[in-house]
């Protein structure tokens, strides 16, 4: 009997030695995958890494190029600003003159009370317009050669 239990006993020892060689065999093929998705898990870092230096050279270009429009942009605020002083400046000179040749030619017209005495044929109205035109020009000669350009 003692060699019956030695057997049963060395027997057990066998199946529980194939048992530990087929866990360790899986457990070799896991530590495998493990290693090379290690490896691509590390080809993938390097290409953040790379993708992450490139993106802030990227922003380093972008924040020099807002630098730069900002102050083009400002510049040409500046610009438009004073372009819209001037023309303002201007318009005011042009409503001046406009106010000033308006009294020119309401001179020049004769009064109502004129007209209906008068019916005006339509060379008159001609010579009226014509009058009207002499004294602007009239005008606008004596305020040059005062100085004034009107």
């Amino acid at each position: 009997m003692s060699h019956v239990l030695g057997i049963a006993i060395e027997s057990l020892v066998a199946v529980l030695l194939l048992l530990t060689i087929g866990y360790c065999m899986l457990l070799n093929k896991r530590l495998q995958r493990l290693k090379a998705d290690e490896h691509s898990l590390k080809a993938t870092i390097g290409e953040l890494i790379t993708a992450t230096e490139i993106a802030e050279r990227a922003i380093g270009g972008l924040k020099h190029t807002v630098r730069d429009v900002n102050e083009n942009l400002g510049s040409q605020l500046n610009a438009a600003t004073q372009l819209a002083a001037h023309l303002k400046h201007q318009l005011a000179e042009g409503d001046a003159v406009i106010r000033r040749l308006s009294k020119i030619a309401a001179a020049a017209r004769p009064s109502s009370e004129q007209q209906e005495a008068a019916a005006p044929a339509p060379a008159a109205r001609t010579s009226s317009a014509r009058a009207v035109a002499e004294a602007a020009q009239a005008f606008s000669e004596r305020r040059r050669t005062n100085g004034l350009a009107a």
